[in-house]
C-alpha cells in the first residue's frame, strides 16, 4: 500500500477526482516541461460529464501558465474511465508534448507516459488480516504498525488535522450562498446555532451535522479541505475530529493517531477496491470515510484491534451499493448532506461494534466487505457513478426547478 501522505491531501475543492487531481497534473506536467504557448485539454468520462459543475475546466485553465482551451469529450479508449489528455503546443501551433492522465480517486493522479511518486509502495501487508498477522506475531499496536512504516507519519497528520480543524471553523462562521446554478443558501452556521438552542437530547448529533456541513459546504466552495479518504466526502472525518478536539477536548496527540487509525483503513480500501465516485459510486466516497471514521472513533474509545476492524466493517457494509448521482453535477445535492448522516453512522457503528463484541463474534470481515464493495461497484450502472445523468440527477432535471446559466 502507498503512504498514508498520499490518502490525506490538502487541497482545493470541490472534488479530488475533478480539481485537485488536474491541478496535480497540470502543475507537474509544467515542472516537467517547462511553458509553452498554448495548450489544449480533453476530459473523458466523469471529468467530461460533470467537469462543468465540479469547476474541472476552471482549475485547468488557472493552472496552465499559458492560454488553455478545455473541451469535454465523450469517446475515450484508455484503461480508465475517468481521465484527460494535455497537448502542448508551440507558437507555430506544432505538438511539444502530450500525457495522458488518469484521475484515480482521491486527488491522486497516473500518468501514462510518466511514472509518479503516487504509485509508490510503503507498506507491505495489502489486507487487514495479513495487517492483523503481523502486528499480532511482532506484537505491535497498529498505530506502532503504522509509525514504524512512516516514522515521519506524525508532523504530516498534525498538519492534516489543522487543516480539518480549521476548514470546519471556516464553514461554521461563514455566510451566503455557495457557487453554481442551485443557488443553495449555506446552512452550518444555523445548524449549529439551531444545536445549542435544543435541549431534548438531540444537541450532539445536531452539532456533528453542523460540522459536517460546515466542511462539506467550504469544499463546495471551492475552498480548502482534506481528502479524507476524498473531497467530496471530506466533512465526515472533519465533523469527527472537531467534535473530538473542540467539543470532547481530545489531545492532538490522540487524534493524530485516530487520523493514523482511519487511514489504514482508507488506505485498504483504496488498495482493494476504490475510492473514486467515478469508478464504484459514493460507498467509495462517503461510505469509505464512514469507514474511516468508524474506526478511528472505536481508536478513541479505546476498544480493542477487533472492535476497531469491526467498526470499520459495520461503516463499510451499510453504505454498499451506495450510488453517485450529484445534482446538475455539483456537490451539493445529496452530497453535503450525506457527509452530515455519514458522522452519525460513524459514530453508531463504533458503539455497535463496542458492544456487540461483548457476547458475538462478527462473521464478515473488514476485507470481506472491501471486496463486496469492490464487486458491487462494478455493478453499479454508469448513470450512477458521477455522470448526472441518472438517479436523483435525473429526477431534479426533470421535475425540479429549471435553472438558468450564469
Amino acid at each position: 500500500m502507498q503512504s498514508l501522505k498520499e490518502l490525506y491531501k490538502i487541497g482545493r475543492g470541490p472534488s479530488s477526482s475533478h480539481t485537485l487531481a488536474p491541478e496535480r497534473a497540470c502543475k507537474l506536467f509544467t515542472q516537467q516541461f517547462g511553458v509553452f504557448d498554448h495548450y489544449i485539454v480533453e476530459l473523458y468520462g466523469s471529468l467530461s460529464l460533470t467537469g462543468k459543475g465540479h469547476c474541472t475546466d476552471q482549475i485547468i485553465q488557472e493552472t496552465l501558465p499559458s492560454s488553455t482551451k478545455v473541451y469535454f469529450r465523450l469517446e475515450w479508449e484508455e484503461e480508465f474511465p475517468n481521465g484527460f489528455y494535455i497537448f502542448a503546443y508551440d507558437e507555430k501551433n506544432e505538438l511539444q508534448q502530450k500525457w495522458t492522465v488518469f484521475s484515480i480517486g482521491g486527488g491522486s493522479i497516473k500518468i501514462k507516459e510518466f511514472p509518479t511518486n503516487d504509485t509508490q509502495e510503503v507498506y507491505k501487508e495489502n489486507q487487514f488480516k495479513d495487517i492483523l498477522e503481523y502486528i499480532n506475531k511482532q506484537q505491535l499496536t497498529l498505530t506502532q504498525y503504522i509509525y514504524q512504516y512512516e516514522p515521519d507519519l506524525k508532523g504530516y497528520l498534525k498538519k492534516i488535522l489543522d487543516a480539518e480543524i480549521d476548514c470546519v471553523k471556516r464553514g461554521l462562521n461563514t455566510t451566503g450562498v455557495l457557487p453554481g446554478k442551485l443557488k443553495l443558501a449555506r446552512s452550518a452556521k444555523n445548524l449549529y446555532e439551531e444545536s445549542l438552542s435544543i435541549s431534548d437530547g438531540g444537541q450532539n448529533s445536531l452539532r456533528l451535522m453542523a460540522y459536517a456541513y460546515a466542511a462539506s459546504e467550504e469544499n463546495a466552495a471551492g475552498h480548502t479541505c482534506v481528502t479524507a479518504p476524498t473531497l467530496g466526502a471530506s466533512g465526515v472525518m472533519a465533523a469527527m475530529l472537531y467534535h473530538y478536539k473542540i467539543d470532547l477536548h481530545y489531545s492532538d496527540d490522540d487524534l493524530i493517531d485516530a487520523l493514523a487509525v482511519g487511514g489504514i483503513f482508507g488506505n485498504l480500501i483504496k488498495q482493494n477496491a476504490t475510492i473514486s465516485g467515478a469508478v464504484g459510486g459514493c460507498q467509495a466516497e462517503v461510505g469509505a470515510a464512514v469507514s474511516m471514521a468508524s474506526a478511528a472513533i472505536a481508536y478513541l474509545d479505546s476498544q480493542d484491534i477487533n472492535q476497531v476492524e469491526y467498526a470499520a466493517e459495520i461503516g463499510m457494509e451499510h453504505h454498499l451499493g451506495l450510488t453517485c448521482d450529484p445534482v446538475l453535477g455539483y456537490v451539493m445535492i445529496p452530497c453535503i448532506e450525506r457527509n452530515a448522516m455519514g458522522v452519525l453512522r460513524a459514530k453508531d457503528a463504533a458503539q455497535l461494534s463496542k458492544h456487540m463484541s461483548r457476547f458475538k463474534a462478527h462473521l464478515v470481515s473488514f476485507d470481506m466487505v472491501v471486496d463486496t464493495m469492490n464487486e458491487t461497484g462494478k455493478k453499479i450502472p454508469i448513470e450512477l457513478k458521477e455522470t448526472s445523468i441518472g438517479g436523483l440527477a435525473k429526477e431534479f432535471e426533470t421535475k425540479g426547478k429549471v435553472y438558468e446559466e450564469d
